[in-house]
């Protein structure tokens, strides 16, 4: 099943330089409010080029697993992946330098004006979008999954014990990333 506007491998852009990894995370950084994974993929994959989906949900993965925030992992191991330390450190800073003054400006609005009803309404509003792209990238990510049910099994037993057992993140990532890993690694080449 082909991933929507997904490229195959040989459709890989150039490695992007350091310029361009600074200038693409901080259009990330400064149009990504209320959450930036969606976009995050939409850009390294079908825009930039930069990663295949296979690639980008392999990163997403091990950035999930660290602590820390995952799209900021993601930079950082985007970074690593092409330019080395100085390459993580331009994707970065890149991701988060305007969108902090942003958000440290917004945040001395918001104290003056958080009992406004109409503030309260954008907010609500904002949140009920950024759910919708987090589910449609949630979507695009098990694309590539399709057809391999090994990963499936463990994308479903992640969802059961996370959303309907209720099971704490971490203990239940300590049981199924070595799972998953054991399962990927014994699986019939």
């Amino acid at each position: 099943m082909s991933d929507f506007n997904a490229v195959k491998n040989a459709d890989i852009n150039m490695p992007p330089s350091n310029t361009q990894l600074f200038l693409g995370f901080l259009m990330l950084g400064l149009i990504g409010f209320g959450g930036v994974l969606p976009l995050a993929r939409s850009m390294l994959v079908e825009k930039k080029c930069w990663l295949t989906g296979e690639k980008f949900t392999e990163l997403l993965g091990l950035c999930q697993f660290l602590p820390g925030g995952n799209v900021i992992n993601l930079s950082v191991a985007v970074g690593m992946e092409f330019r080395g330390v100085r390459g993580a450190f331009c994707a970065l800073l890149g991701l988060i330098c305007a969108p902090t003054a942003i958000v440290v400006g917004l945040g001395a609005v918001y104290a003056r004006f958080q009992n406004d009803p109409h503030i309260q309404h954008v907010f609500a509003g904002l949140a009920a979008a950024a759910a919708g792209l987090l589910l449609a990238t949630g979507i695009k990510m098990l694309l590539p999954l399709w057809g391999k049910w090994l990963p499936l099994v463990v994308v479903a037993a992640c969802l059961i014990a996370i959303a309907w057992l209720r099971l704490p993140l971490l203990p239940t990532m300590l049981v199924l990333a070595p799972l998953s890993i054991l399962l990927a690694w014994k699986k019939p080449s």
